[in-house]
C-alpha cells in the first residue's frame, strides 16, 4: 500500500511568484491591452477570484510584472559590474551591457520591457511603474560605473537600440542598414 503524504499547500506569497511567473509570459505574448486575468489565471492554475485576491485589479498585476522585470535587469547589471576586468566606468558599463544583452535574449522579460513602455503612454500606473523602474537603474548604473551623464545616457540609449534590434530580428537581414543598426550590438 502506498503511504500517502499529507498534500502541502503553498502559501500566499509562493502563489504570488507563480502568478508573477505566470503572467510575464501571458503579458509579454499579447501585451497589457491583449491580456486577461483570466488568462493568467488558468495559466497559474489557479481561479480568477484568487488571482483578483493577490493582485486587486489588472493594472496592479501588470505593474508588478513590469516591477519584478525591474528588479531582474538590476540583479543582472549587478552581476555584470561584479564581474568587470577593471574598475574603469567603459569597462564596467561594458561588463553590464554584456550581461544585460544576455538577459534580453529571455524575448519574453524584453517583450515586457516594450509593453510596459507602450502602455505607460496612456496608464498612469504604469508610467509610474516604468519611471520609477528607470531612476533606479540609471542611478544603479551612474553608481556603479562612476560614469559621466553622457555615458550613463549612452549605455541606456545603447540597450534601447538593443530592444529595437532583436525585436525586428535585425540579425536575420544582411543588409546596409541592419548593419548600420547593428554594428557593435552583441547579441545572444
Amino acid at each position: 500500500m502506498k503511504s500517502e503524504r499529507p498534500r502541502q499547500l503553498s502559501t500566499a506569497e509562493e502563489r504570488r511568484e507563480t502568478v508573477l511567473r505566470t503572467a510575464i509570459g501571458a503579458f509579454a505574448a499579447r501585451g497589457y491591452w491583449g491580456t486577461t486575468t483570466t488568462e493568467v489565471a488558468k495559466a497559474a492554475g489557479i481561479s480568477q477570484a484568487y488571482v483578483y485576491r493577490l493582485f486587486p485589479n489588472k493594472e496592479l498585476l501588470f505593474t508588478a510584472v513590469v516591477e519584478h522585470c525591474f528588479v531582474r535587469v538590476r540583479a543582472s547589471l549587478e552581476e555584470g559590474a561584479a564581474g568587470a576586468e577593471g574598475s574603469s566606468a567603459e569597462v564596467v558599463l561594458s561588463a553590464m551591457g554584456a550581461a544585460y544583452a544576455k538577459l534580453i535574449s529571455d524575448n519574453d522579460l524584453m517583450l515586457i520591457q516594450l509593453h510596459a513602455q507602450a502602455a505607460a503612454v496612456s496608464e498612469p500606473a504604469v508610467r509610474e511603474a516604468v519611471r520609477q523602474g528607470y531612476a533606479r537603474l540609471v542611478e544603479y548604473v551612474r553608481g556603479a560605473s562612476g560614469g559621466s551623464e553622457a555615458q550613463v545616457q549612452e549605455f541606456f540609449s545603447r540597450g534601447m537600440l538593443c530592444h529595437l534590434i532583436v525585436s525586428m530580428g535585425a540579425f536575420e537581414v544582411d543588409a546596409p542598414w541592419t548593419r548600420t543598426l547593428s554594428a557593435g550590438i552583441r547579441h545572444y
